[in-house]
């Protein structure tokens, strides 16, 4: 039995790909009991998401940790009412089908609240509930479009940018994780029902877009992309080093741009008002970048990065994954542990965040095998006798 801090509660992961999944992932860690319903005919799609090796997919290896793993045919009546039977004993559900299709197979929140009323619901779509887009299918990049996050990424003299990893899917994921949180408290604690947590791909990453809104709204000028400038902090930019490695570095408090125009010779600048004063120096940045490309382009990387550090200027290497795992900081910090799998050996994958100091999340094992869980949770769990499951699993239910 589990020994986190969500030890006891019992989450249906009946979502695909990576949103939903990735709430449950995250319950997981910290002791909730996971159980993951997947198709008969090949699962999750997230177990074909992206890098394989020998047909496993990498990426459900990490995504899919600590959950048990049944098959179930929503599409039939007889697996319909075996995930309602999951409901019953459940605290949450994940799901992320179409509000319509919810409806009518009877599994909207409304529906699985008459037989369990503490039950909450988690219902992650690609716009939301309600408004004319409500059934339309939806993903991650659609949400990274349409929140406007393409629309200020990437160079002003190019094509807007999308993220190639899932920045949607996983600002959504988080949003969603601590609103299940913030529900639990309310029925718990408060003696509240269940309730629908409706959430979407547009908003949380709009959310953390806000500004550009605000600007518009206040000044009547819409943000355009500027690279990796940003019109609120200078410097604030990548600088190639000599060596051809590259270096990230933010100005956004006073004190450090002070510091990185000392750190690379130029005091003088600290007392010039076009420098020292925030918004001079904001209207001065492409000066600013000139400076820091110049310096930065003489050095390098490791020379570089030693005058920031000694000047305690917010600077860090651009890493690719190679350099991150090798980094001081993460190994001591123990970020990616080596885990044993049946299917790949050992796999690094990174460890739960953040770290508790005394109940720390764990992992206690890599995404399993399609159906690992079948005999436990419906024979265990459910109740439903041998010669029943056989009769299920010959109908394509299970």
């Amino acid at each position: 039995m589990s020994t986190g801090p969500l030890a006891g509660l019992r989450v249906i992961d009946a979502a695909t790909l990576a949103a939903g999944p990735l709430i449950a992932t995250w319950l997981g860690e910290h002791g909730a009991e996971v159980i993951k319903v997947e198709q008969p005919d090949g699962g999750d799609p997230l177990r074909q998401w992206g890098a394989q090796r020998d047909g496993v997919g990498l990426m459900w290896k990490s995504l899919g940790r600590n959950k048990k793993c049944v098959t179930l045919n929503l599409r039939e009546a007889a697996g319909r009412e075996l995930l309602r039977s999951l409901t019953d004993r459940a605290d949450v559900v994940v799901l992320n089908l179409r509000p319509s299709t919810l409806r009518r197979w009877g599994l909207d929140h409304e529906s699985l609240a008459g037989t369990n009323p503490r039950l909450v619901t988690v219902h992650v779509t690609g716009y939301g509930a309600g408004g004319p887009k409500s059934d339309r299918p939806g993903f991650g990049t659609l949400g990274e479009a349409m929140s406007g996050f393409a629309h200020l990424t990437g160079s002003p003299d190019g094509p807007p940018t999308l993220p190639s990893f899932m920045l949607a899917d996983g600002v959504a994921a988080l949003t969603a994780t601590y609103a299940v949180m913030m529900a639990l408290y309310h029925r718990d604690v408060h003696g509240g029902t269940g309730q629908l947590i409706d959430v979407n791909l547009i908003e949380p990453l709009a959310r953390l877009l806000e500004q550009q809104v605000l600007t518009y709204d206040q000044l009547g000028t819409v943000p355009a992309r500027t690279g990796n400038r940003w019109d609120i902090s200078a410097p604030r930019n990548t600088y190639l080093t000599k060596d051809g490695h590259w270096i990230a570095m933010s100005g956004s408090a006073p004190t450090i741009a002070m510091r990185a125009l000392r750190a690379i010779g130029r005091p003088e600048l600290t007392h010039d008002p076009r420098f020292a004063e925030a918004q001079q120096r904001l209207r001065n940045a492409p000066e600013i970048d000139r400076l820091m490309a110049e310096w930065i382009g003489e050095h390098t990387l490791d020379d570089a990065m030693a005058v920031f550090e000694e000047a305690e200027v917010a600077a860090a290497p651009v890493y690719d994954a190679v350099q991150l795992l090798d980094d001081p900081q993460v190994r001591a910090r123990g970020v990616y542990p080596r885990l044993p799998d049946p299917e790949l050996g050992e796999m690094r994958v990174q460890g739960p965040v953040p770290r508790f100091s005394e109940t720390p999340g764990s992992i206690d094992h890599l995404g399993p095998e399609l159906g690992a869980h079948n005999e436990e949770i419906y024979g265990g769990l459910l109740g439903v006798d041998a010669g029943r499951r056989r009769e299920l699993q010959e109908q394509g239910v299970i």
